[in-house]
Order: structure tokens, then C-alpha cells, then sequence
């Protein structure tokens, strides 16, 4: 019922949503008398602002066609080079990369939003390196003939990816895949496998929960298992090609994330009405550029979504030695020579300060020199891998410690 009815309002917002936007092309046409006078771009604006909150959004494009560097622009190509029910591997490149340009994987978060959340993080990167991307799929749109997908398959993922990609490959976690990535380094360190990680970044990552917890993790703390279980899973209508399959909806993750910030959402809004009423396109473009992305939204398995509940925010398996992947225990000291960053930032309301730093604490076998932390000032959660900070405060320094721990292909094998 939960699905279906949200999927009648969605209709009918998807009606009153292109009526406004008729609505303001009318009033603020210029052929028009009314566009001239202060009621008609003002209704003008608010009618836009409405059109803009209220309509449908699919999965949007990376639209990465161009990168600068050193003082050169060049085309950029984009490819799906693995093709997986559950996820794809994209790489992307250009011909301005060296021949020995360092290969990095990017490990997109499974948390309700597209991979191209990080679309500044992959074309920031990308004047540098080649990079690769987890392009997760929508649950509702995998037919329920692909089976399950739950955190062992999501770690199973990451481990072949990188098997694809090949020795050497440097691996960056953002946020919520810090657990699985730092587990499939574990995975692969103990059996000593040649395409093991060169270097392991995880940015805001909720490695250790109990450290700074935010409001994020009080929630999930809050209620038991079964209360998630019962009150956000959903089953995919019939309407999709995954119908039947249970899902934590990507809409309601959505308004999770909009509910914890909601004065500041709604003084977004009222800015982009403003830049509207005044003329100001380019101001107004960059709010609704952010919210296209932010509110396309995809759903997750239930598999995944209630076992991340239960070991990462509830149990905290990982960091207690107890986290199991089909059936064997996940030994943090086999990260012997996967060099670790761990990355934080002094105002992430979503992965409290020590979340993430804790991965380094876990590796005990890992030297000092190959572990490193920091804590990026005045910076938030978004702001870690999206933004000028990102760009040149933060990307500085893991492209210096992907140079510093570079693996030739003889040391995989040792």
C-alpha cells in the first residue's frame, strides 16, 4: 500500500507540475502585458519553484564531456565496461592521462540517490587518473528473477570490480560503502590477492557508529530491527520491472534526508524564488541543478538495506570483530599493504568526527607510514567529495597519497 500510494500522488504532482510550468511560461512571457507588472512575475516564480519541486526525475546523466587539465581541455570518454543485474562498472578517461596514469575506483554509496551524486568527485579525479565508478541500479527496475542482493553481494561486487580493473587499482569509498570497501580490502589482503587495493580512501564513512553519533545514527538505534522491517519496506508495484521484490524506497530516504534539514531545504527555495522574481537565471539554475540530482532517487534491496541497519548502525559487527562475510569472519589485521586515508569532515551531520578515522585503528597490522588521517575544516558532509573544498583542498591530498603508495604489478604478487 506504502508503494502505491505513493505512486498516485506522484501522478497527480506530475499533472499539477506541468500545468505550473505552462502556468509560468504564461506569465512571464513577454508578449504578454501581465509580464510586466509585479503580480505576474511573481506568480511567475512561485508557479517555476512549484513545477520545479514537483516534477519527475529518473536516473540522471554524468554529462562529463569535457576536463581540464594542465592547462588543456580534452574530451572525456565514458563506458560501461562490466555489466553486472544489480550495478555496472563505468570507466572514464581521456587522452590527456598518461600511459601509467594511477586507475581508481570509485565506490559509489547504495543509500538512495544515483552514483552521479558524485559527479564532481569522478571529474575532479579525473584530471589525474582513470576512474571507474559502482553505477548501482535501481531495485525496482531488476527483474525478481536476478535473486537477492544483500551486503555480502555487495562486497562480492566490489571484489570483482577491482579483479577487472586489475593489480595496482586505488579504491575510494564515500560515506556509506566505507564498510564493505574496508571489508573487501580485508577479504582480499588475507588471501594475498594480486588485484587487492594499492590504497583504500574512505570519506565520511560510518565505520565505527559509536564514535560522535549523529542524528542518522540515533535513529537507527532507536527502534529494533523488525520496526524497519515492518514500517519501511515496501514491495515494488507491478508497474516496474522489478515487481514483487521488497525494497527500502528511494523516496522515502529522500524525505529522511529533506526532514533533517528542513529550514535550511526551505530557505533554498525561497532564494531560488527570489533570484526568480528578480531575473537572476544563472542564481536560480544552480539551486534547481542541485535538486535535480538530489531528488532523483532510487530504491534499495530490503536484503541490503535492513542487514546495513543491522551490522553497521546497530551492531557495529565491524569494528567488534564480528562481521561475517558468507559465513567467515572478516579479520581487519589481513590489510597488510593496503595503504589507508581516512578522511573526515569538522561539520558532517550524517558520519559524526571518529567514524571514519576508526578503520585506521582496526587495520593493526597496516604500518604507521601507510596510514594517514584528515580532517577537513569547516567542511560538511556533501562538501567532502563535492565542491571548491573538495577540489582543491581535498583531492591534493589523496592524489599525493595514491603517488606515495603506488603498487608496481611484481609487489601484488609478493
Amino acid at each position: 500500500m506504502l508503494y502505491n500510494a505513493y505512486e498516485l500522488q506522484r501522478t497527480m504532482l506530475s499533472g499539477a507540475a506541468a500545468w505550473a510550468s505552462v502556468g509560468a511560461e504564461l506569465l512571464s512571457n513577454p508578449a504578454l502585458p501581465m509580464g510586466y507588472f509585479g503580480f505576474g512575475p511573481v506568480m511567475a516564480s512561485a508557479l517555476d519553484v512549484f513545477a520545479h519541486a514537483a516534477a519527475p526525475r529518473g536516473k540522471p546523466a554524468f554529462g562529463i564531456d569535457t576536463v581540464t587539465t594542465g592547462g588543456q581541455s580534452f574530451p572525456v570518454t565514458e563506458s560501461i565496461v562490466l555489466r553486472r543485474p544489480f550495478g555496472d562498472l563505468l570507466r572514464f578517461t581521456h587522452p590527456g592521462l598518461p600511459k601509467d596514469a594511477p586507475k581508481l575506483l570509485v565506490v559509489a554509496p547504495m543509500s538512495g540517490h544515483f552514483a552521479t551524486l558524485l559527479r564532481g568527485t569522478v571529474a575532479r579525479m579525473l584530471e589525474s587518473s582513470e576512474v571507474y565508478i559502482t553505477d548501482w541500479a535501481d531495485a525496482k527496475l531488476v527483474p525478481a528473477d536476478a535473486g537477492r542482493f544483500d551486503l555480502d553481494d555487495y562486497i562480492d561486487y566490489v571484489i570483482g570490480f577491482v579483479e577487472h580493473i586489475g593489480p595496482g587499482t586505488h579504491m575510494l569509498a564515500v560515506c556509506q560503502p566505507s564498510v564493505p570497501a574496508f571489508a573487501a580490502a580485508a577479504i582480499m589482503g588475507k588471501q594475498q590477492h594480486p588485484c587487492r587495493p594499492a590504497t583504500l580512501t574512505m570519506m565520511g564513512g560510518p565505520v565505527d557508529t559509536r564514535e560522535a553519533p549523529t542524528s542518522v545514527n540515533d535513529v537507527a538505534m532507536q527502534q529494533p530491527l523488525s520496526w524497519f522491517e515492518n514500517n519501511v519496506i515496501a514491495t515494488v508495484p507491478l508497474t516496474y520491472p522489478g515487481a514483487g521484490r521488497k525494497v527500502y524506497p528511494g523516496f522515502l530516504q529522500l524525505a529522511g534526508f529533506m526532514a533533517m534539514n528542513l529550514g535550511n531545504h526551505m530557505m533554498s527555495h525561497y532564494g531560488m524564488f527570489k533570484h526568480l522574481v528578480e531575473g537572476d537565471g544563472e542564481g536560480a539554475g544552480a539551486t534547481k541543478a542541485f535538486y535535480d540530482e538530489y531528488r532523483s532517487v532510487c530504491d534499495m534491496t530490503a536484503d541490503y538495506y535492513l542487514q546495513t541497519i543491522e551490522h553497521v548502525f546497530q551492531k557495529h559487527s565491524l569494528p567488534k570483530g564480528e562481521f561475517v562475510h558468507r559465513g567467515e569472519r572478516i579479520d581487519p589485521a589481513a590489510i597488510r599493504d593496503t595503504a589507508l586515508l581516512a578522511v573526515e569532515g569538522e561539520r558532517d551531520d550524517i558520519s559524526g568526527i571518529g567514524q571514519t578515522k576508526a578503520a585506521l585503528k582496526l587495520a593493526t597490522h597496516l604500518p604507521d607510514s601507510s596510514k594517514k588521517y584528515h580532517l577537513a575544516e569547516n567542511v560538511g558532509h556533501y562538501g567532502i567529495f563535492n565542491g571548491s573544498k573538495w577540489r582543491t583542498r581535498i583531492a591534493p591530498i589523496l592524489e599525493d597519497w595514491m603517488r606515495q603508495h603506488a603498487r608496481k604489478p611484481e609487489e601484488a604478487a609478493a
